[in-house]
């Protein structure tokens, strides 16, 4: 009975050991795994630490504040969206930010009309890590109570004035609507109702629409897709680049190659 219960006992002390040595290697790989990427990232860029460029993006973004392009996201029409909508709002705007934090030229960002008390605040603030951080400025405000309105453009893809440009002393408008059951011209009815200037990507101009089963064909972008498109714009003067970089294959359009560059910002006239 004694030399049974030995037996038994030295094949758990067995097993034991061998869980340890598992344990042991799953750690020390773990450990190699992290020290592997820590060597890469030093090598990519050996002056750059994340506290570093962590500085150097929050004083691009600060500095944007002071001399970028503005851009306004209207959040005035929320009300009418359902709480899947509002979620989705949410998530577009943390995107829209992430593309300006790694922009080399920034837009200087507003949410206009966003009420502490409104479901996309809380929404925002459950879904964004750091929302209340972010380097924009938010408000209650409307956009006309910051701007004269003889200085905003808003963009909404039912104008029929095509953006060409983008203008320094100018204000663009995006609305901030997800709207699933694609009710028509919102935003153009909001700008109408602003009396402001209006304007739309350059999608007919530079795109064409493709042969699909469905014979789909949408204009319509998420807020975070018309700001990368802007972006790249910036950055290349290219509405070519900037609509086959961000523009979704899903909506039924392809960009007609041969368009030519053009200044992508003007300066006002003094």
């Amino acid at each position: 009975m004694g030399f049974c219960m030995f037996i038994e006992q030295r094949n758990v002390m067995r097993k034991q050991r061998h869980w340890e040595k598992h344990l042991a290697a799953k750690r020390s790989k773990r450990k190699e795994k992290k020290q592997r990427r820590k060597l890469n990232r030093d090598s990519d860029n050996p002056q750059l630490t994340k506290r570093v460029i962590k500085a150097i993006t929050k004083e691009r973004l600060a500095a944007a504040q002071c001399t970028g392009l503005r851009l306004c996201v209207d959040l005035s029409m929320t009300d009418c969206m359902s709480d899947k909508e509002i979620c989705r709002l949410a998530g577009q705007l943390r995107r829209l930010y992430g593309s300006n934090r790694k922009a080399n030229r920034p837009f200087h960002l507003f949410l206009t009309d966003l009420r502490e008390d409104s479901r996309l605040y809380r929404e925002c603030l459950r879904m964004n890590d750091g929302f209340l951080n972010y380097v924009m400025d938010m408000t209650e405000e409307s956009c006309l109570d910051l701007f004269p309105p003889q200085n905003i453009i808003y963009l909404t893809p039912d104008a029929e004035e095509a953006l060409e440009i983008l203008e320094v002393d100018k204000v663009y408008i995006l609305g901030g609507l997800v709207d699933e059951s694609i009710q028509k011209k919102i935003s153009y009815l909001r700008a109408s109702e602003l009396s402001v200037q209006m304007a739309r990507l350059p999608i007919d101009e530079y795109m064409v629409k493709k042969n699909n089963p469905k014979n789909f064909h949408s204009k319509i972008l998420a807020v975070n897709q018309v700001f990368d498109i802007l972006l790249t714009f910036c950055d290349t003067g290219s509405w070519t680049k900037a609509l086959e970089a961000w523009f979704p294959h899903g909506k039924g359009y392809i960009v007609a190659h041969g368009g030519s560059h053009s200044p992508a910002v003007t300066l006002p006239l003094t």
